[in-house]
């Protein structure tokens, strides 16, 4: 189980803890706050581990301890958690390095991990468990990075799932709503990006968008993130039945108001997925350059 530092990833270790399963939980940091309450809450049956997903011999590591601990009865499930993102702005103002960055954590890091471990998923004809987002399958505005690399790791889980099923091994996608985790509702870590990538931004991008542009996307983005849930037991219980469940949804999608947005990106004009996405999520001001002709 990856990303076990903070919200759902570490929910969800307690819970499979309580229920009886010998869990591995890897997070970025065994002395993090989050490290240290699963130490504390949880039975010695709890493993953790240290993996940043973007080092290959983190990964190696965590691959080779879990082969040493179930050479014999294999591995039952993989719950792909952990997840990256930093950075709130249009496409063209995200520095390449956050799309790489993004792609390296949740595409090539959960890639490489669930390659390593199918072997022992393939000898217990086990599960695969994979957080993913509505922002990989819809063009949310200001999240292009991190909805690229969504969207790139849903797909390759989707083909997962077929080429796997000779082996009896089970895959699903989990896409959540809105809920707070980690740092994604700390105002503060948000203006620290804010400022970073104001810093870094070309000179004629300055003065295309604006100062101003940058900062009301901030705002928007910190104020919808105020509606974000708390409760985290509806992902917690959708892994857990990927996990249990004798046929387990193909997709799970916990969370308020996403059967509405679906049905929206499905169905109707592209003209109306925007204006309902920008309504919902972030709709900038117009970039200072289009205001000034105005």
């Amino acid at each position: 189980l990856s990303g076990c530092d903070s919200g759902f990833g570490q929910a969800t270790a307690r819970h499979l803890d309580i229920m009886g399963f010998r869990v591995f939980a890897s997070v970025l940091d065994l002395q993090s706050p989050g490290a240290q309450e699963l130490r504390r809450s949880c039975s010695p049956r709890l493993t953790l581990l240290q993996m940043d997903l973007t080092k290959t011999e983190d990964i190696q590591r965590v691959l080779q301890h879990i082969q040493a601990h179930t050479n014999s009865t294999g591995l039952w499930g993989l719950v792909n958690n952990a997840g990256f993102n930093d950075t709130i702005a249009d496409a063209e103002l995200s520095p390449l390095g956050k799309f790489r960055t993004c792609m390296e954590v949740n595409f090539f890091g959960s890639l490489e991990l669930t390659k390593g471990l199918l072997p022992l998923l393939r000898s217990a004809s086990g599960r695969i468990i994979t957080v993913s987002s509505p922002a990989g399958d819809m063009p949310f505005p200001c999240l292009a990075a991190y909805g690229a690399s969504k969207a790139a790791l849903s797909l390759v889980m989707d083909t997962f799932r077929s080429e796997l099923q000779p082996w009896g091994i089970k895959v699903s996608l989990i896409l959540p709503g809105y809920y707070k985790t980690g740092t994604t509702c700390d105002p503060a870590f948000w203006n620290l990006q804010k400022q970073q990538l104001l810093a870094s931004l070309p000179q004629e991008l300055l003065q295309a968008y604006g100062e101003e542009y940058v900062e009301e996307i901030n705002q928007q983005f910190i104020q919808f993130m105020k509606v974000a849930v708390e409760d985290l037991s509806a992902v917690v219980n959708s892994i857990t039945d990927g996990l249990l469940a004798a046929n387990p949804a193909v997709r799970y999608y916990p969370g308020q108001g996403l059967g509405i947005m679906y049905f929206i990106h499905r169905y109707l004009p592209y003209f109306v997925r925007d204006l309902f996405l920008k309504g919902f999520f972030i709709n900038p001001k117009l970039p200072r350059a289009l205001r000034q002709e105005h």
